[in-house]
């Protein structure tokens, strides 16, 4: 069963991560999903737990946080897909340009020189926004990354291993290695993702950081299986030679 009730005190995704681990620790509670921009939260139980259990379980995480009895009734309005995915496929058209110009515009123009480049600005996009807010990103992230999950820190680490992943493809330093870190960090990325998306669970993707309200969808299995798939591609590209 699956009810919907105000919550109030929550003001960022550190927030909102602390209320979902905090209340998910119940054996009667599910899942939890909670909305700090709609001061709300959807609570999955096995057992229903009446409002005088769930005040002192939320009063646990924090005092500043209140839920409260009243239910929403009033659905919010569903965004299309496109809607939802704007800023991502935004970034991918931006960097698929760029990275066709500047290898039909280089005397090469090969495959490879043009999955170097759009790897390099796709990482290098992509941890920008994650730096904007570096502590809400760690949040998001350790909700569904299997490393970060386990040692918090590795979501302030991630995107300086992703700036550090751009600016190396963008320089064309060491093939081998280079593809062979892409190719790890993105195929365990990879699995925290797919672990999520497969078992259904609402959890804010952290691609673009805090930044953006994006759900973690098949969208998000295809950016990460296509950093893989490239890397791959590119080291067994290297190692050929």
């Amino acid at each position: 069963m699956k009810h919907t009730y105000k919550l109030s005190g929550m003001t960022c995704s550190s927030c909102e991560a602390k209320i979902k681990s905090g209340l998910e620790a119940h054996k009667s509670i599910k899942s939890v999903t909670p909305n700090k921009d709609e001061d709300s939260v959807e609570i999955e139980m096995t057992n229903h737990l009446s409002l005088e259990i769930l005040q002192p379980l939320v009063r646990e995480i924090g005092e500043k946080y209140h839920i409260s009895y009243q239910e929403l009734s009033v659905p919010t309005e569903e965004r299309s897909f496109w809607a939802k995915y704007k800023p991502v496929f935004m970034i991918f058209i931006y960097v698929t340009a760029l990275s066709s110009i500047a290898t039909w515009q280089s005397d090469q123009g090969t495959v490879n020189q043009w999955m170097r480049y759009f790897m390099a600005g796709f990482f290098i996009a992509f941890s920008f926004f994650k730096l904007l807010n570096i502590s809400g990103f760690a949040d998001s992230y350790a909700m569904y990354d299997v490393v970060a999950k386990r040692w918090r820190s590795w979501g302030f680490i991630y995107p300086f291993v992703e700036l550090g992943l751009g600016l190396t493809f963008l320089m064309n330093l060491d093939p081998v290695v280079v593809n062979s870190a892409t190719f790890v960090v993105m195929g365990v990325s990879l699995i925290g993702v797919l672990q999520s998306v497969l078992s259904k669970t609402s959890i804010k993707c952290a691609c673009l950081g805090d930044v953006f309200d994006l759900p973690m969808s098949t969208v998000t299995i295809i950016e990460d299986a296509l950093m893989v798939l490239m890397s791959g591609y590119m080291l067994i590209q290297a190692l050929s030679i």
